[in-house]
């Protein structure tokens, strides 16, 4: 369907995440939520009522969804790009595969005076056995079409780059007190700036574990601007606040590490960049990875960013935290990885201006 369904499945307790374990008991929702054809990007509502319409017992294979309901290839091509068809046991290549051998002339499936022609042995097209995409990649599909992705959180790719690095899962986060030093990271969800909060600014970082909510004062930002305002994957250290369950960290160091996602993708992906003018327009740092630097040395320039970052260190105007001379974070065994600045198609987050 177009829109989102209501479908009966397993008891939603069963999939709580750990930390509302306590309303186990409560939950008695035994349906699913079925995304609708609306999810995908370019459907239109008229293609899927055709689909809707014309479905009668289902449909047996791509070639079958094509002459019901008269899509053209491209629309079909959206939907096996969406990975649309694991119901007739496609993965999402095999879809494209299939997709590519339709031919159509107006309402037929072939030309008239070729279509009763038995075609030769040479003709016919052989069998191919497709190599399995990526799983990494299988998520950037996903978040290209969907801006979403049921599969992989994207940092689980990354969670051993990010231990190395000395970066904590945002679940921990909790689990520190008021005080106490942090560095967390994730995908940048939502940058806020409220007219209120005398232009502080609050950041959502989502990891595969949850979410972690940072704090940036005036002075920080204008030290971070480019990262905060363009990063996809930010990596923040600072000190936690931690009062009545709900848990921020004050953000003292912050780093663009969006390049280590670019191991997920294969090829050039969709440009996603934030619409600051900072991003707009570049910086140095672009050219810098544009120019293929190696990928060891990429991951070895987080770790010094944030080694300079801690002997940078300033308390905000009205901030309680002291100034000081914060440990530095180091990678022992740099991983190998892309040292492009990764423009990959990760939702982007809701701006301030």
């Amino acid at each position: 369907n177009y829109d989102a369904t209501l479908e009966p499945g397993s008891r939603a307790a069963e999939h709580l995440h750990p930390l509302h374990e306590e309303m186990r008991d409560d939950i008695r929702s035994t349906h699913a939520l079925r995304l609708g054809l609306r999810e995908i990007k370019g459907m239109s509502e008229d293609d899927a009522e055709l689909i809707e319409r014309h479905r009668g017992d289902g449909y047996d294979s791509i070639r079958d969804l094509w002459l019901r309901t008269g899509l053209d290839p491209a629309t079909l091509t959206r939907l096996a790009e969406a990975d649309a068809f694991g119901s007739l046991g496609l993965s999402r290549r095999e879809a494209l595969w299939a997709c590519q051998a339709l031919r159509r002339t107006g309402d037929k499936d072939d030309l008239p005076l070729l279509a009763l022609a038995e075609p030769s042995p040479q003709a016919r097209e052989p069998d191919v056995s497709l190599p399995p995409m990526p799983p990494g990649q299988e998520v950037v599909e996903d978040y290209r079409i969907l801006r979403l992705s049921l599969r992989q959180h994207p940092i689980e790719f990354v969670r051993s780059e990010l231990d190395r690095l000395g970066v904590s899962r945002n679940e921990r986060l909790r689990n520190l007190s008021t005080g106490q030093r942090g560095t967390v990271g994730g995908l940048v969800l939502i940058r806020q700036r409220p007219g209120s909060a005398n232009g502080v600014i609050f950041l959502t970082l989502e990891d595969e574990t949850g979410i972690a909510n940072a704090i940036v004062w005036p002075a920080t930002f204008e030290r971070y601007r480019p990262e905060v305002l363009g990063g996809r994957l930010l990596l923040v250290k600072g000190t936690v606040q931690n009062e009545s369950n709900v848990v921020h960290i004050v953000a003292d160091e912050i780093v663009d590490a969006t390049g280590l996602l670019s191991r997920l993708g294969e090829g050039p992906a969709p440009e996603t960049l934030s619409r600051a003018d900072h991003v707009k327009h570049g910086d140095e740092r672009e050219d810098i990875r544009a120019r293929g630097a190696r990928r060891q040395h990429f991951v070895q320039q987080i770790a010094d960013k944030m080694d300079h970052a801690a002997d940078l260190v300033q308390a905000a105007p009205g901030s309680a935290h002291k100034p000081a001379r914060r440990g530095k974070l180091r990678a022992a065994h740099p991983p190998k990885l892309d040292p492009c600045h990764a423009k990959l198609p990760w939702p982007k987050g809701r701006n301030f201006h």
